[in-house]
């Protein structure tokens, strides 16, 4: 990055959709821009990789500004002029297509520094994302990239339709779709065979990916009949013919499934990588925040005045273990007391700072870590959890005769939501497949986000996942049909239960 006083502009290319086709160096320069300039129909997620400060600019529609790319170009200028470090942030790849060398002369231009950092172009990643590989040593050795634009199509053309038609074995054509039926005419009258393999992939890399095939002779017809849309690449050639063998993306489990995330921002992430890798697409709408409670470590009970600290939660781990530091203790406090952790999350996180549980119980309900944990009679039980916790665990414990210290160390609120007409929405006409509940509040908070529906009415077109016993309680209580539990209390266990019900 520049360490001058003076601004540069970095033109990145993006990729073409998946928000992990980006490059290290990609998200390098947005984690330290202060100003984006990022296009139109970029994953909006991206911009989640820049500081706080960051200024974040939408490029002007080309579709309705005839005057877009001077705006881009004056914009750049004037920002790096100012001392800034600006990314202008740009689907595929910046020289593909992508007007990067145009920004990149009006930069020169203006003597403004500026670096390129490419990106993955749709016609490659598109294409594997499909199963189509654009050169493979049985069917291709050459490739095209070609502008399918209404310009290409001109009789003044710089693009040669003659010689293209018939000199390379793989034909990729960028937005080509409006024009379609005016590319396979060429292609046939400049000697490609008509029965030559065409597949157009529309919005690749994408949960919402969809892919025609034809030929020559027929593809025309076969997209009006499925009325496909722009922004979608058309891919000419033998290659086509590997896409049943070598299909991956769309043939995943959860591919083309809408599923929506209530848990907590912060914990949503393993949840949402695990539903991703399956192939859903994940609407994020956290409905609660986890807070840690305003309370002085010296109050906080240290864990060698007790026999058993029973951890619930991750979230208890880390916000008891960071008082602890703050008492100036570290896990040799943990010495003479014995450790239980419930669920494998629990586990991995007291794994993190060098604490290994004595004892796992077989499920993660209250009552059966009370009555499974061994000898607990006149013993000292440190229990730090969230207020809101089920009183199901001390109150059994205290009948097996242990002295139980309930303490709380932080809350779960209700998060506040601008996008709860868009997601009532979206569940009323049933486009959303799946809501998912990891805990109680989660349900209690997400049906008071939406107080103009009542449950059964707003989760009627939509299947219903929780977590355990104790979530199906609540939903049930607030008659919300469940369709799904998962058999442990994971986030794992919850997935494979989500997508048994598309495999029966």
């Amino acid at each position: 990055m520049s360490t001058t006083h003076t601004g540069i502009v970095y033109i990145v290319g993006a990729g073409p959709g998946d928000k992990k086709l980006i490059t290290l160096k990609g998200v390098e320069c947005l984690q330290q821009a202060d100003v984006v300039i990022y296009d139109l129909l970029l994953n909006d997620t991206l911009l989640e990789h820049c500081p706080a400060h960051t200024e974040k600019i939408e490029a002007p529609d080309p579709r309705i500004r005839a005057t877009r790319q001077t705006e881009i170009n004056h914009l750049l200028v004037q920002h790096a002029k100012d001392g800034k470090t600006v990314v202008r942030l740009k689907g595929g790849d910046p020289y593909i297509f992508g007007r990067g060398g145009e920004e990149a002369m009006a930069l020169a231009d203006a003597g403004i520094p500026f670096e390129i950092v490419p990106g993955v172009t749709s016609a490659i990643a598109a294409s594997a994302y499909a199963g189509i590989p654009v050169t493979h040593r049985d069917y291709a050795s050459s490739v095209a990239f070609v502008t399918g634009h209404s310009a290409a199509l001109h009789p003044d053309s710089n693009i040669n339709w003659g010689s293209l038609a018939t000199a390379v074995d793989t034909l990729v054509v960028y937005m080509g779709v409006a024009h379609l039926s005016q590319i396979v005419e060429r292609l046939i009258t400049h000697g490609r065979n008509p029965q030559t393999p065409v597949s157009l992939v529309r919005v690749g890399t994408t949960f919402q990916q969809f892919v025609v095939q034809g030929t020559l002779a027929d593809i025309v017809e076969k997209v009006e009949a499925v009325q496909l849309k722009s922004p979608a690449i058309i891919v000419v050639g033998e290659v086509n013919t590997l896409r049943q063998q070598l299909r991956w993306f769309d043939t995943k489990p959860l591919f083309g499934k809408r599923i929506l995330v209530t848990r907590a921002r912060a914990q949503a992430s393993g949840f949402v990588d695990i539903l991703e890798n399956n192939g859903a697409e994940v609407i994020q709408f956290p409905t609660i925040e986890v807070c840690p409670l305003e309370i002085d470590s010296a109050n906080i009970p240290s864990p060698e005045k007790y026999d058993w600290v029973i951890f619930t939660s991750v979230n208890a781990v880390k916000i008891y273990y960071q008082h602890i530091q703050e008492k100036g203790m570290d896990t040799r406090a943990f010495s003479g007391c014995n450790i239980c952790a419930v669920g494998p999350k629990t586990v991995e996180a007291l794994n993190k700072v060098g604490i290994h549980p004595d004892f796992i119980p077989s499920q993660s309900r209250g009552s059966v870590v009370a009555e499974e944990i061994d000898d607990v009679d006149e013993k000292k039980i440190l229990l730090p959890r969230a207020k809101i916790g089920s009183p199901d665990l001390p109150q059994i414990l205290r009948e097996r005769g242990a002295h139980v210290d309930d303490v709380s160390i932080y809350d779960t609120v209700k998060v506040e939501s601008e996008c709860s007409e868009d997601i009532a929405e979206d569940l009323l006409d049933g486009s959303i497949d799946f809501v998912t509940f990891t805990s109680s509040s989660t349900v209690t908070n997400f049906l008071e986000m939406f107080p103009e529906h009542n449950a059964t009415d707003l989760l009627a077109n939509v299947k219903v996942a929780v977590i355990g016993p104790s979530t199906e309680a609540t939903a049930v209580k607030h008659k919300v049909r469940v369709d799904v539990v998962a058999k442990d209390a994971t986030i794992e266990n919850l997935t494979e239960a989500i997508i048994a019900t598309y495999q029966d």
